[in-house]
Protein backbone atom coordinates (compact mmCIF):
# COMPACT_ATOMS: atom_id res chain seq x y z
CA UNK A 1 0.00 0.00 0.00
CA UNK A 2 1.00 3.83 -0.85
CA UNK A 3 0.08 6.44 1.81
CA UNK A 4 -0.29 10.30 0.07
CA UNK A 5 -0.26 13.49 2.32
CA UNK A 6 -1.16 16.58 1.12
CA UNK A 7 -0.34 19.78 2.52
CA UNK A 8 -0.20 23.61 1.18
CA UNK A 9 -3.89 24.22 0.43
CA UNK A 10 -5.58 27.43 2.00
CA UNK A 11 -7.14 30.86 0.99
CA UNK A 12 -5.13 33.14 -1.97
CA UNK A 13 -6.47 35.91 -3.48
CA UNK A 14 -6.86 36.37 -7.77
CA UNK A 15 -3.65 36.69 -9.21
CA UNK A 16 -1.62 34.84 -6.18
CA UNK A 17 0.33 32.16 -6.30
CA UNK A 18 0.10 28.88 -3.91
CA UNK A 19 2.10 25.38 -3.30
CA UNK A 20 1.16 22.20 -3.17
CA UNK A 21 3.22 19.33 -1.79
CA UNK A 22 2.10 15.98 -1.70
CA UNK A 23 4.71 13.03 0.02
CA UNK A 24 4.03 9.37 -0.37
CA UNK A 25 4.77 6.53 1.91
CA UNK A 26 4.52 3.20 2.05
CA UNK A 27 5.50 0.65 -0.58
CA UNK A 28 6.73 3.30 -2.89
CA UNK A 29 9.13 1.27 -4.65
CA UNK A 30 7.71 0.64 -8.31
CA UNK A 31 5.77 4.42 -8.20
CA UNK A 32 5.97 5.63 -11.96
CA UNK A 33 3.56 8.60 -12.77
CA UNK A 34 2.79 11.36 -9.85
CA UNK A 35 0.35 14.34 -9.93
CA UNK A 36 -2.65 16.13 -9.14
CA UNK A 37 -6.51 16.07 -9.85
CA UNK A 38 -8.97 18.50 -8.97
CA UNK A 39 -12.90 18.74 -8.23
CA UNK A 40 -15.89 20.62 -7.48
CA UNK A 41 -19.00 19.40 -6.11
CA UNK A 42 -21.19 18.46 -8.95
CA UNK A 43 -18.52 18.07 -11.66
CA UNK A 44 -15.99 14.91 -12.65
CA UNK A 45 -12.67 15.06 -11.35
CA UNK A 46 -10.25 16.30 -13.57
CA UNK A 47 -6.52 16.21 -14.30
CA UNK A 48 -4.39 18.93 -13.14
CA UNK A 49 -0.69 17.68 -13.97
CA UNK A 50 0.72 14.85 -14.47
CA UNK A 51 4.89 13.93 -14.33
CA UNK A 52 5.73 10.04 -14.87
CA UNK A 53 9.16 8.95 -13.79
CA UNK A 54 11.09 9.19 -16.79
CA UNK A 55 9.22 11.50 -19.63
CA UNK A 56 7.32 14.66 -20.82
CA UNK A 57 4.58 16.09 -17.73
CA UNK A 58 1.38 16.38 -18.70
CA UNK A 59 -1.42 19.60 -17.99
CA UNK A 60 -4.60 20.03 -17.92
CA UNK A 61 -5.64 22.40 -20.82
CA UNK A 62 -7.13 24.57 -17.63
CA UNK A 63 -3.96 25.35 -16.10
CA UNK A 64 -1.38 25.05 -19.11
CA UNK A 65 1.29 28.03 -18.41
CA UNK A 66 0.06 28.82 -14.71
CA UNK A 67 0.86 25.59 -12.87
CA UNK A 68 4.14 23.79 -12.83
CA UNK A 69 4.23 20.32 -11.30
CA UNK A 70 7.52 18.84 -10.04
CA UNK A 71 8.19 15.65 -8.38
CA UNK A 72 11.55 14.47 -5.93
CA UNK A 73 12.24 10.83 -6.47
CA UNK A 74 14.36 10.72 -3.73
CA UNK A 75 11.38 12.17 -1.01
CA UNK A 76 8.64 10.38 -2.86
CA UNK A 77 7.05 14.26 -3.18
CA UNK A 78 5.25 16.08 -6.27
CA UNK A 79 4.94 19.56 -5.89
CA UNK A 80 2.66 21.73 -7.72
CA UNK A 81 3.33 25.54 -8.13
CA UNK A 82 0.23 27.25 -8.99
CA UNK A 83 0.49 30.91 -10.69
CA UNK A 84 -1.87 33.52 -11.64
CA UNK A 85 -4.93 31.65 -9.68
CA UNK A 86 -8.53 31.98 -10.88
CA UNK A 87 -11.74 31.75 -8.68
CA UNK A 88 -12.57 29.03 -11.13
CA UNK A 89 -9.23 27.55 -9.82
CA UNK A 90 -11.11 26.76 -6.53
CA UNK A 91 -11.71 23.14 -5.81
CA UNK A 92 -10.10 20.37 -3.81
CA UNK A 93 -7.07 18.76 -4.72
CA UNK A 94 -6.04 15.28 -4.75
CA UNK A 95 -2.46 13.91 -4.99
CA UNK A 96 -2.29 10.44 -7.20
CA UNK A 97 0.43 7.57 -7.85
CA UNK A 98 0.74 5.19 -9.71
CA UNK A 99 1.72 1.44 -8.77
CA UNK A 100 0.50 -2.09 -9.52
CA UNK A 101 -2.67 0.38 -8.27
CA UNK A 102 -3.66 3.72 -8.31
CA UNK A 103 -3.70 5.50 -5.25
CA UNK A 104 -5.08 9.21 -4.04
CA UNK A 105 -4.33 11.50 -0.70
CA UNK A 106 -7.20 12.90 0.97
CA UNK A 107 -7.47 16.08 -0.76
CA UNK A 108 -6.77 19.70 0.25
CA UNK A 109 -9.15 22.56 -0.17
CA UNK A 110 -7.95 25.58 -2.66
CA UNK A 111 -9.88 28.26 -2.19
CA UNK A 112 -9.27 31.87 -4.54
CA UNK A 113 -11.41 34.31 -3.74
CA UNK A 114 -10.73 38.05 -2.96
Amino acid sequence: QVQLVESGGGLVQPGGSLRLSCAASGRVFGITSMGWYRQTPGKERELVALIPRASDTLYGDAVKDRFIVSRDNAKNTVYLQMNSLKSEDTAVYYCYASQAADYWGQGTQVTVSS
